[in-house]
């Protein structure tokens, strides 16, 4: 089954000084690592920083563009990571090794089974 697993923080919570990134870094790229050997990962990456996003919203008929997010809130989007799991048990077991986990959250949603087309 696939899985979504939604990274978010809050901006300036992960480690800034030099040697605590380079070690954040560190486990980023074990990670990816780690989901690639076990055969789960279908994709994943970074997002740039809320402020270049745009929300389209169509409402009676009009295109209503924005700047910035669809919502205001405290922990913001920062990437994803989409993996092929037996079940939730093994995508949260690898969502909990996130590293942003660690200062953010992970949210883990299953990909809806869509029936086919015919």
């Amino acid at each position: 089954m696939k899985y979504l697993c939604l990274i978010y923080s809050a901006p300036g919570t992960e480690p800034t000084d030099d040697s605590s990134f380079r070690a954040l870094m560190q486990r980023w790229y074990a990670f990816n690592d780690e989901v690639e050997a076990a055969g789960v990962l279908l994709g994943g990456e970074p997002l740039e920083t809320v402020d270049t996003a745009t929300t389209v919203r169509n409402r009676d008929g009009k295109t209503l563009i924005t700047d910035g997010p669809f919502a205001e809130t405290k922990e913001h989007l920062g990437g994803y990571y989409l993996l092929d799991c037996k079940d939730l048990d093994e995508a949260l077991g690898f969502a909990a090794k996130i590293p942003a986990a660690d200062y953010g959250s992970i949210e883990v949603r299953p990909l809806m089974d869509l029936p086919s087309r015919d």
